[in-house]
């Protein structure tokens, strides 16, 4: 299979893309040079190719799940706009 200048060119008026005619023969030479290599990798034998999802190995990355100590209530609402009693007030959200 092999593109060719008029399908790099149909492809660009659909994108509305402008080409020149040296960017349109670039991009068929690039994209048959694609095609040219998947076929070379269609060649291949992975018959004992363990199937991947990713390239490198995943490590977890989360932190273990314990008690750590937190910031001091005063602290936490040194710059809240509003506060009573301890607690941020807010604009009521519900409807008696």
């Amino acid at each position: 299979m092999a593109i060719s200048k008029e399908q790099v060119q149909h492809v660009a008026h659909l994108a509305r893309l402008s080409l020149t005619e040296k960017e349109v023969e670039q991009f068929t030479t690039q994209l048959n040079d694609i095609l040219h290599f998947a076929e070379k990798l269609n060649e291949l034998d992975t018959d004992n190719v363990e199937p991947t999802t990713h390239v490198l190995p995943l490590a977890n990355v989360l932190r273990e799940d314990e008690v750590r100590p937190s910031i001091p209530r005063d602290k936490a609402l040194a710059n809240a706009p509003e506060k009573r009693d301890g607690m941020f007030r807010v604009p009521a959200v519900f409807e008696e």
